[in-house]
């Protein structure tokens, strides 16, 4: 019987509609965790296999993202986001590799452009199915709309599901290209998607062949044969992994568990009695979060005795002395550091701010210097930009200090406050100068930021 005059069809697809809308849109802003050493294992890693793509190694960038969920995707140019949650999950850094090597996949054949033009055509269908459910609505007729309407989103989301799955397959087979090309066994990929299948299973998820038109991926029990198919008469097969990524991996991964985990949750996974490396670390950083200091103290220095010249653990300890309100005890190890990776923008960032924390202007010379570099590096660090406005400030620079300023509120989105101490910045600065330039820049960037939010209203 017609629902003459009744308002639930039109709310139900309208709320399809925005489901379909959110599906099919990746999540724009994630939280980036920056650690040194984890960037590093992460572009020596990808290093063989960005050559074996035939990308630029210096137009791939990989970013380490704070979630536990197991993924990595590509969103945008030539950037590779990697999940804490699959370095947590992965048990070797061959895995890991398998992992890049699909994902490089993506970037070569141009997924990221042609998943917003199939969006945007799935869209185009549902709208479409939208608004003729609407005019039947509008005429009475709501039991037909609401089948127009299911039907036009039911083709739709058949569309993106069938383009995505074909998508991932031929990626899959990329991916096996690019571990060959580089020589690297393609055991620690199927590893992976076999672990993949197992939490599938353990979730409930089914793995029938019926299934797979629901989904968004392949069944993971297909991509394991296709590409077994493939690798096991490939050439590395039986090329040993590197032992010396394996060994930084391993190193890393206990390292972010130690940071990100809860203190009590590390050190049952690390007890004490547990004097390697990798256990160590992750001790530290339990004991740094929990207010322990002499007991993180300890295990940063245990690893300095085994090893004294590794900069990443020169670096922990300047972070435990810093952020314990030791900054004038922590220039040292940050000192050695900066040297040891030749002034690495985070590490150089760290030490310029120990410098400034020392509160003696005599060292706000070398501040500045470290901090130049940092920034010079690596542009996207608000931190860093932060400590240098302060910087800035101190010595009266205040159109430096405000371009600064700008510098790292453009990074956080504060476009208005941007704009603002940009423009400032620009009024005072030496005319044609690379500061001047930079202001226009920024305040230019500022301003197509906030009339692109304007015009989305």
């Amino acid at each position: 019987m017609p629902m003459r005059g009744r308002p639930v069809p039109l709310a139900a697809c309208l709320a399809l509609l925005a489901s379909l809308i959110v599906a099919v849109h990746p999540v724009a802003a994630q939280s980036v965790l920056r650690d040194a050493e984890t960037e590093e294992l992460l572009r020596d890693m990808a290093a063989p296999l960005i050559e074996a793509s035939e990308l630029e190694p210096g137009n791939v960038d990989l970013v380490l993202i704070n979630d536990g969920s197991i993924n990595a995707f590509v969103a945008g140019g030539q950037a590779i986001y990697v999940h804490t949650g699959l370095i947590s999950a992965a048990e070797t850094a061959n895995e890991v590799q398998g992992v890049l090597a699909h994902e490089l996949g993506h970037i070569t054949a141009g997924h990221v452009v042609r998943f917003a033009e199939r969006t945007k055509a799935a869209n185009g269908i549902s709208i479409l199915s939208l608004l003729l459910g609407v005019g039947a609505a509008l005429a009475g007729a709501g039991e037909a709309a609401m089948g127009v309407i299911a039907a036009g989103q039911q083709a739709a989301m058949s569309s993106f599901l069938s383009f995505n799955r074909d998508q991932e397959a031929a990626t899959d087979l990329a991916g096996a290209r690019y571990l060959s090309g580089a020589g690297i066994t393609g055991k620690g990929m199927i590893k992976f998607f076999e672990r993949l299948r197992g939490n599938e299973i353990r979730a409930g998820y089914s793995q029938a062949d019926e299934a797979a038109y629901a989904r968004t991926h392949p069944l993971t029990g297909d991509r394991i044969q296709v590409l077994r198919g493939l690798l096991d008469d490939d050439p590395a097969w039986d090329t040993p992994p590197d032992p010396d990524l394996q060994e930084r991996f391993v190193r890393a991964k206990a390292k972010l568990f130690g940071y990100l985990a809860e203190p009590r949750r590390t050190l049952a996974a690390f007890p004490p009695s547990d004097t390697s490396v990798p256990a160590r670390y992750a001790r530290a950083y339990a004991y740094h979060k929990d207010a322990r200091i002499d007991l993180a103290l300890a295990e940063a220095d245990a690893l300095l005795a085994r090893e004294p010249d590794n900069p990443w653990f020169l670096e922990l300890k300047g972070q435990i002395l810093l952020e314990s309100g030791r900054p004038r005890d922590a220039l040292v190890p940050l000192r050695r550091a900066t040297e040891l990776t030749r002034a690495h923008p985070l590490i150089a960032g760290m030490l310029g701010h120990a410098l400034i924390a020392t509160e003696d202007r005599a060292n706000f010379g070398e501040a500045e210097l470290v901090l130049r570099a940092s920034v010079q590096k690596d542009r996207y660090n608000p931190f860093a930009w932060y400590q240098l406005g302060v910087v800035y400030e101190a010595r009266g620079d205040i159109p430096r200090a405000r371009l600064a300023s700008a510098e790292q509120q453009v990074m956080r989105r504060l476009y208005p406050q941007a704009l603002a101490n940009a423009q400032a910045a620009e009024a005072y600065l030496p005319y044609g100068s690379a500061d001047w330039i930079r202001a226009q820049d920024v305040a230019l960037e500022a301003r197509a930021e906030l009339e692109r939010v304007k015009n989305r209203r």
